[in-house]
């Protein structure tokens, strides 16, 4: 709301002195932000004026008029201040004043995006801190020196660590999927990350308002909280000369960053200016002077900002005597699940501790990793499980280093390209660890060590890892079993180790060394490193995050070099079984490579050294609600059922008459509650021991009820059902001897097919042998599909695997509701032989089904129901051909009232007559005497169009 001034009883100067409040450092308006059950927040927004440049902020306050910490937070690169909204919200709710601003370039702020330049940005937030030490509502150190906390994820987690390097005045820090040294994030091991440089200096040429020729609508909220940058790099001369930015093209970023973008981007390889510039605007710059308490919250997928930059920042601010937390949740730049509200309750709970001096505030374990703990069968989403330990691990703690083989033929000697030589692997003692079932392995001869691979002209194609935006929702299922990459023949090395005995957790860093020769006109070589886990077949790898680690080795011409290579750092299990490779791949989707083709030989010189980090431990997972729920709702519904003193009926005793008889119903009726009609009223039928029945009827006829009511799954109103002579009751043992597909079957979706059957017969407590799965397997005919989960099974996939599981243990009564939907023709065909062969040896099938057809072709019984009641009971031949139903062709139209007076049915084909016992003589006289156009008279035997004649003509 707009704040109004008193129009009584205030001086005129106190009014002006109001106004000057409200605006003091720029314009804005406050607006009250409330909800049924949060305390009401204030928000003003307002343009501030710094240094030349407006930012666009907004300022939320709660609660009664005291003095409080702040709170600067930060947006990611893209965005704007509107997408942290929430988060600031909540923070003044829980007693913060918290300022949010739009950085320069970015929402409706003004300026030029200068990658959190320390003479713009940086001075920006100091700017901010000036201001919030001026708010009443601030609760101040000393003069001037307010107390504040910065947030932010990505680009705003950069300019908090920046803030605490360069502003004494920062209390404590919550950086996020950030960087701690820009050059090494875009330019790794000196290789250009181009895919993800690409889409952040997009994302800044075309954002904010007054952006450059061929820029974006204002508001830009392109990669939302992601952070980073496209490379930068100032105007100086570089390697090969000058290039000056085009400025139609660099939107609104400053002319120095998008000059070193542009040439960057054009070599495909980054240069000393380029470097220099990304450093001196990096955390790193400063790292020894950020001395602040640092909550580091890092994404596992992200091949933006890796694992290792925030083990670079955790080490540089410990070292500096501040206490620093890590936690490294689930998802990341790349996607998957970011832990929102996890995380910014762990914020909250670090600025309590270190703003507030809450001494009771609980700010969690020194470090926490989000481990995928399974799949929630409800939706098909990983679900999370902490590990955690009481200091930061780092990337190498507790080595278990295993030996590798070569895979695939071994690289041929050449003068360009000898075999290097391999030293022997390091022994692993016996007992060491989780990787002691890994012997080392006799180092292979020179010869046999080295592995050839080429890159090919203009690096094309690429190989595939981490695709951004996509890789994160994949690399939270990589421990089990899903990934999505590829490797091009001929393209890369693979070295392997021996199968795992027991599980083996990777908590970290891998390291390997290898030495590499380069046939490259410079003698360099660029190629990505990275290791899969492998399942004991062979086949199926998995790239645990999707990530790699780009090398680019210089002068690796003739004898090569030998390079330690650092892994992508992960948290991973291999279960036991699989085993790891180290592939050496010449090209990938996201870097750039070399355009001009060459051939590289590798060779491992060592074992992999794995960190497994033994003191992280994981946290049991916590119980579902329904865990407990359950049993509490059972307890009661049970105290009721005694309080109202309502007992189940006692079953009446077998009839040893119906013993062989598998079906009988007596004056069978249901009325659901709330209705008036009968679903099912005073049904009667028998099925005899080989029978197959076709239970027919239109919509709504009573069929289905009538099936649940044979299951036991609902109790009829009146009547009786026995099979085999037993009453059927709720969890009746003689339902022991029926199998049933009823109205759809439930499958757990992250199992596979046969894993779903194994568990459903174990469920049933019958001895495993007695379950003849092979027989129903064969049914079902899934075919590779058995071995795969559930969820990516079709419609028709799903029924099959339902009808496998309902003939598990070759039940004497078979049931099945429409048990062709899904089925393509062959496997309708199939299906239909399927029941013929079961019924005749002796066992009895009930289906229910629209196909009329294939009713027709399969059943030997029928019995058709209409509005709840039987209509007819029989084998097929006497309701389909007993001579009662005529078919009368016809040579022209024959009125309503013609039909009407025969009582007769309209087909395709003419006239459906019953002759209701009058003879056919008597009939084809009526039909000449109503002028009816006969052209034929005869017998009819489609059970489609007798069916219409029982039921009136209604559709099934």
């Amino acid at each position: 709301m707009q704040l109004r001034l008193p129009r009584r009883g205030l001086p005129r100067w106190a009014a002006a002195g109001a106004v000057l409040a409200v605006l003091a450092g720029g314009t804005g308006t406050w607006t009250a932000v409330a909800s049924d059950d949060a305390a009401p927040v204030r928000r003003a927004d307002r343009m501030l004026d710094l240094d030349g440049v407006r930012l666009d902020t907004s300022y939320f306050t709660s609660g009664g008029d005291g003095r409080r910490p702040a709170v600067l937070l930060g947006h990611g690169f893209g965005g704007s201040k509107d997408d942290v909204r929430a988060q600031a919200e909540q923070l003044a709710r829980d007693g913060y004043a918290v300022l949010t601003w739009s950085a320069r370039g970015f929402g409706a702020s003004t300026g030029q995006i200068g990658l959190n330049d320390p003479e713009r940005e940086v001075r920006d937030v100091s700017g901010l801190v000036d201001w919030l030490a001026a708010r009443p509502e601030v609760l101040l150190d000393k003069a001037g020196d307010p107390r504040v906390g910065v947030t932010g994820a990505s680009y705003g987690g950069a300019v908090s660590l920046l803030a605490a390097g360069h502003v004494p005045r920062v209390d404590a820090v919550a950086p996020q999927i950030t960087y701690w040294n820009l050059a090494d994030a875009l330019f790794p091991n000196g290789v250009f990350k181009k895919l993800w440089s690409g889409i952040f200096f997009s994302a800044g040429t075309g954002t904010g308002p007054g952006a450059g020729a061929g820029a974006s609508a204002p508001g830009g909220g392109a990669a939302g909280a992601s952070g980073g940058s496209g490379a930068g790099a100032s105007g100086a001369s570089g390697p090969g000369g000058s290039t000056a930015a085009d400025p139609a093209a660099c939107g609104r970023f400053s002319p120095e960053v998008c000059a070193l973008y542009q040439r960057v981007a054009v070599t495909g390889r980054p240069d000393a200016a380029a470097r220099a510039l990304l450093e001196a605007r990096s955390p790193s710059a400063v790292g020894s002077r950020i001395k602040v308490p640092a909550l580091i919250v890092q994404g596992q997928a992200d091949s933006l900002f890796t694992l290792g930059q925030s083990d670079a920042m955790a080490r540089a601010i410990a070292a500096n005597g501040a206490p620093v937390a890590v936690d490294w949740t689930s998802g990341g730049h790349d996607g998957g699940d970011r832990e929102t509200d996890r995380v910014q309750a762990r914020i909250t709970a670090w600025f309590d501790r270190h703003l507030k001096r809450d001494a009771s505030a609980d700010t969690g374990p020194a470090f926490r990793v989000s481990r995928t703990g399974g799949v929630d069968s409800t939706d098909g989403r990983a679900t999370l499980r902490g590990a955690t330990a009481d200091h930061y691990p780092g990337l190498a703690a507790g080595p278990v280093r295993v030996a590798l083989t070569p895979a695939g033929p071994p690289a041929p000697a050449s003068p360009a390209a000898p075999a290097a030589s391999a030293s022997p692997a390091t022994p692993v003692p016996a007992g060491s660890g989780p990787a002691a079932s890994n012997a080392p392995v006799p180092a292979p001869s020179a010869a046999s060590a080295a592995r050839s691979f080429s890159n090919p002209a203009g690096a094309n194609p690429p190989a595939l890892s981490a695709v951004p935006g996509l890789g994160g929702g994949l690399s939270q299922f990589s421990s089990l079993g899903v990934g999505l990459t590829l490797d091009f023949p001929g393209q890369f090395a693979a070295f392997d180790a021996r199968p795992q005995s027991v599980p083996l957790r990777i908590t970290g860093a891998p390291t390997v060394r290898v030495r590499v020769t380069s046939t490259a006109p410079d003698g360099s070589a660029v190629f990505f490193a990275k290791v899969y886990d492998v399942g004991p077949d062979g086949r199926q790898q998995v790239l645990p995050a999707q990530l790699v680690t780009p090398v680019r080795v210089e002068g690796a011409a003739g004898e090569g070099r030998t390079v330690d290579l650092t892994l992508p750092a992960v948290d991973h299990e291999v279960p036991a079984g699989h085993r790891l490779r180290l592939v050496l791949a010449a090209t990938d989707l996201g870097y750039a490579s070399p355009v001009t083709p060459a051939t590289y030989t590798a060779a491992v010189q060592g074992p992999l050294t794995l960190p497994t980090a033994p003191a992280v431990t994981t946290q049991a997972a916590g119980l579902p609600w329904w865990v407990w729920g359950l049993p509490l709702l059972a307890l009661a519904v049970a105290a009721g059922l005694l309080l109202t003193a309502r007992r189940r009926t006692a079953a009446p005793a077998p009839d040893p008459a119906l013993a062989e008889v598998p079906l009988r119903i007596t004056g069978l009726s249901k009325k659901y509650a709330g209705t008036d009609r009968y679903s099912v009223r005073d049904l009667s039928f028998r099925v005899e021991q080989g029978q197959v029945l076709g239970l027919l009827g239109p919509n709504g006829a009573g069929k289905t009820t009538t099936l649940r009511m044979l299951m036991g799954l609902i109790g009829p109103d009146e009547g009786e059902i026995r099979v085999f002579g037993h009453a059927v009751r709720p969890g009746a043992p003689v339902l022991s001897r029926v199998g049933a597909f009823v109205e759809g079957a439930g499958f757990l979706p992250h199992l596979s097919g046969r894993e779903n059957l194994e568990l459903y017969w174990a469920s049933t407590g019958r001895p495993a042998e007695d379950a003849h799965i092979d027989e129903a397997l064969r049914i079902a005919n899934l075919g590779g599909a058995l071995e795969r989960a559930v969820r990516t099974y079709s419609q028709g996939m799903r029924q099959r695997l339902a009808i496998a599981q309902a003939m598990l243990g070759l039940p004497d009564l078979l049931i099945l509701d429409e048990p062709t939907n899904g089925l393509d023709p062959p496997q309708i065909r199939e299906m239909r032989e399927v029941m013929i062969r079961y019924a005749a040896g002796g066992r009895t099938v009930i289906v229910s089904s629209h196909l009329l057809s294939e009713v027709e072709q399969s059943c030997t019984h029928l019995v058709v129901m209409d509005r709840g009641g039987l209509v007819q009971a029989g084998p097929v031949e006497e309701i389909t051909g007993s001579g009662d139903t005529l078919l009368v062709t016809l040579d022209g139209p024959v009125p309503d009232a013609v039909v009407e007076k025969l009582g007769a049915v309209r087909t395709e084909s003419g006239l459906l007559v019953r002759l209701d016992g009058r003879s056919t003589t008597f009939l084809i006289g009526e039909l000449v005497r109503l002028d009816v156009p006969v052209t034929g008279v005869g017998p009819h035997r489609r059970l489609e169009d007798a069916f219409l004649t029982l039921i009136g003509g209604e559709t099934a």
